[in-house]
């Protein structure tokens, strides 16, 4: 059963939470455990429908620009001295989410109760990800937790940020095809009819194209709303389809081979190869975890597996750029010779950093001119789209001077 109770920890703090027990006792023990003092429990009425439980679920969400701001802030606290305890009690007065709030009130509790911030972090891997408990672990390890956390959160911002510029440059295409579509919609529910009209009452001969348009105009023009609603759901499933686990494989292949966006792509996963595992062995994670940890950060499947052959060649005992070396059609040349020269001359971390801010700029140079490089692709889609409507409803008007020559 579920429980909702008041505590006071040892800061003299008063915070309220919803917690799973047997019965009141045992929450009672376990909240004594962590090092705070109950105030008061009270049994969670079971409801059908609970709106504040439904509204905080689906619209509190923890941003990643806001686990951004929390690592900075908390590095930086802790760096002129703070205790983490203090630390965390300050930012969880600065923060308005209230999700967000209730994580650092049990990171809080963790720490008052002996645990680790590390620990802490580990339940909640939703919003903490293994980079994040990994790099802690290893800053408390190393009694630089300020700059683990001042690592973790330079990691987060560039990975965020090559995300937002690769998102943004493909805003552009989206909007013109979309508004491409639209207006298509409505010109098939609208123009069209009075045309097709026109060449009934004519009773001209029309080719295959203009009796295929004329029937999707009369499909627009009856079920407008069916029309949008298919439209809708139909992308609505094709964008679900491609984010099944079962179609993964496929879409990484393509995306891979797509012209302008498959080198991209590439660009992007050695990028952030480079800059986890830099981070991950300047935080003093071994090169095991760290490539283990960073398999779960790249998206792509083709690349995890180079990663997973990474770590088995290590294992046997080769160097670790053997599996990279193998697979040039996934991570360039220079980063494999990038990470011989690390691993000669032992700065790895150092080497890894350079090659992931080199393609980083490249992404970014490449994102601003992607929309330039995009247009004249999509002028031609366009052109060929309005001419093949423009030729099949001009050309039955030919049929018709002609009769009346």
């Amino acid at each position: 059963m579920f429980f909702i109770y008041k505590a006071k920890l040892k800061s003299g703090e008063i915070f309220e939470d919803t917690m799973e027990a047997t019965d009141r006792f045992a929450l009672s023990r376990e909240l004594k455990s962590r090092g705070s003092t109950p105030i008061s429990i009270t049994e969670k009425k079971n409801s059908f429908f609970n709106f504040s439980d439904f509204f905080a679920l689906v619209f509190s969400r923890i941003e990643i620009s806001e686990l951004i701001i929390f690592t900075k802030n908390l590095s930086g606290m802790l760096h002129v001295g703070l205790s983490l305890s203090r630390a965390l009690s300050v930012l969880k007065k600065q923060t308005k989410n209230e999700k967000f709030n209730k994580i650092l009130i049990a990171l809080s509790a963790e720490i008052d109760s002996g645990g680790t911030l590390s620990s802490g972090f580990a339940k909640f891997p939703n919003v903490f990800s293994k980079l994040f408990v990994s790099m802690s672990r290893a800053g408390e390890e190393s009694g630089n937790l300020s700059g683990a956390l001042s690592e973790v959160g330079m990691n987060l911002e560039k990975a965020h940020s090559l995300t937002k510029k690769v998102r943004g440059a493909l805003i552009y295409p989206g909007v013109i095809l979309s508004a491409m579509i639209l207006i298509g919609v409505l010109m098939f529910a609208f123009v069209v009819p009075t045309l097709a009209g026109t060449f009934k009452e004519l009773g001209v001969q029309l080719p295959v194209s203009t009796r295929f348009i004329i029937a999707l105009g009369n499909f627009f023009s009856n079920y407008l709303l069916l029309s949008f609603a298919l439209i809708i759901g139909s992308a609505v499933m094709i964008v679900s389809l491609l984010r099944a686990s079962f179609m993964k494989k496929y879409v990484d292949f393509i995306v891979l081979r797509l012209p302008i966006v498959g080198s991209l792509a590439k660009e992007l996963n050695t990028a952030r190869t480079t800059r986890t595992m830099s981070s991950l062995l300047l935080s003093g994670v071994s090169i095991t975890r760290a490539i283990e940890i960073t398999g779960e950060v790249v998206q792509n499947v083709y690349y995890k597996k180079v990663l997973d052959q990474a770590k088995g060649e290590i294992e046997k005992g080769a160097p670790f750029s053997k599996a990279f070396d193998e697979n040039p059609n996934l991570y360039p040349v220079m980063m494999t010779e990038m990470i011989e020269v690390g691993e000669e001359t032992g700065r790895l971390s150092d080497m890894l950093l350079q090659v992931a801010s080199f393609y980083e700029e490249e992404i970014e140079n490449k994102t601003k001119n992607l929309s330039v490089v995009i247009e004249p692709v999509l002028m031609i889609f366009i052109g060929a789209a309005v001419g093949f409507f423009a030729i099949s409803m001009i050309s039955p008007l030919y049929s018709i001077l002609d009769n009346i020559k």
